[in-house]
């Protein structure tokens, strides 16, 4: 099979032909042929091979955790499927048993494995997943849509940790996560949105997603043009989504007093943050986002992504063959993609 593998210590993504490594199905597994993968944030931390890359992923591992595929084969005590039935899946693969999973906490599991992280992943011709961890695709729903579920239930997860309704909201980093936040920002009642992105190219994006105003966070006055917009009151909600350090401080340090923070972008390696003055003293609220809601994130999503095509078209600026990966991490690292998606 052709892979796309983390195979070395370093900077980079190699092609492989290998072996299925699963040759026999365990009774509740299911193997599928991947149709089209997406490439993530967490696929780019672990091409360039940053701090968090290197004290998490261990080589070799196949990368991908975002996909959509046809069964192929099924284990012995699956049931509810068919061969040949359109899925995608849950990337955590949690143990099922702790506290977490069994009060619907799943994406908290202590145990969790992420496929393409911790275990060979979705960047292959086929994949195995436990028949727990699979969705079932609308037929309505494009591939290239069906194989984004999971960074769309992440923004989804993010705009959900408060309330939107009649409030100002920033948006600091418009990857593709972020720019579909924006999206979904104003389908969940946001009053005003606010990207902070230093690409020119992504601040349009999110401006044709609805955002009302951009601004390079780089550029000097941004802070007073915020201040003046909001007409002094400031953003009461900021939704951080670059794990940059910069962007994190800036983020927080421009939102009201009160404010929220939803947490989802991943620092590269330790960050330094005035704790007392920008949290403590300033009554923040701060939620760390982690995965997905299993599952209740991905009827949101199904929903979000069948009423919302147009958006996510928006977002997805390249479907490539699978082949041409290298391609794809070089346009994230220029700045010059939304959402990649790749085809087997």
């Amino acid at each position: 099979m052709f892979a796309i593998v983390k195979n070395r210590p370093e900077k980079g993504l190699w092609a492989e032909d290998r072996l299925n490594a699963q040759k026999t199905l365990g009774p509740n597994d299911v193997r599928i042929k991947v149709s089209h993968a997406g490439v993530c944030g967490t696929d780019f931390h672990i091409y360039k091979w940053d701090d968090w890359a290197q004290g998490r992923v261990k080589v070799p591992t196949v990368l991908g955790h975002e996909f959509v595929g046809n069964i192929v084969e099924m284990g012995s005590a699956v049931s509810g499927y068919t061969v040949g039935e359109r899925v995608s899946a849950e990337c955590h693969i949690t143990c099922g048993v702790c506290r977490f999973c069994r009060t619907g906490q799943g994406h908290l599991c202590v145990d969790t494995q992420i496929i393409g992280v911790d275990r060979d992943g979705a960047f292959t011709n086929e994949v195995v997943m436990p028949a727990s961890n699979l969705w079932k695709i609308h037929p309505d729903i494009p591939d290239a849509h069906a194989a984004i579920f999971d960074p769309l239930g992440n923004a989804m997860h993010t705009v959900s940790a408060f309330n939107l309704a009649g409030k100002t909201v920033m948006i600091t980093g418009a990857g593709a996560i972020g720019l579909m936040a924006v999206a979904m920002s104003k389908a969940r009642g946001a009053a005003k949105v606010i990207v902070l992105e230093p690409q020119e190219a992504k601040r349009r994006m999110a401006e044709a997603l609805g955002a009302d105003m951009t601004l390079d966070p780089t550029q000097s006055g941004a802070n007073d043009k915020i201040k003046a917009f909001t007409n002094a009151a400031m953003p009461d909600v900021l939704l951080e989504m670059s794990g940059n350090e910069k962007a994190i401080q800036q983020g927080m340090t421009l939102l009201a007093m009160g404010g929220e923070v939803a947490m989802l972008g991943i620092p590269p390696k330790a960050i330094t943050l005035d704790v007392a003055s920008t949290i403590i003293f300033k009554g923040l609220t701060v939620k760390g986002i982690i995965g997905r809601k299993m599952f209740e994130t991905w009827y949101q999503v199904d929903t979000f992504v069948r009423t919302n095509p147009d958006a996510v078209d928006k977002i997805i600026t390249h479907v490539l063959p699978a082949e041409r990966f290298a391609e794809a991490f070089t346009l994230m690292e220029e700045g010059k993609a939304g959402k990649v998606v790749l085809k087997f």
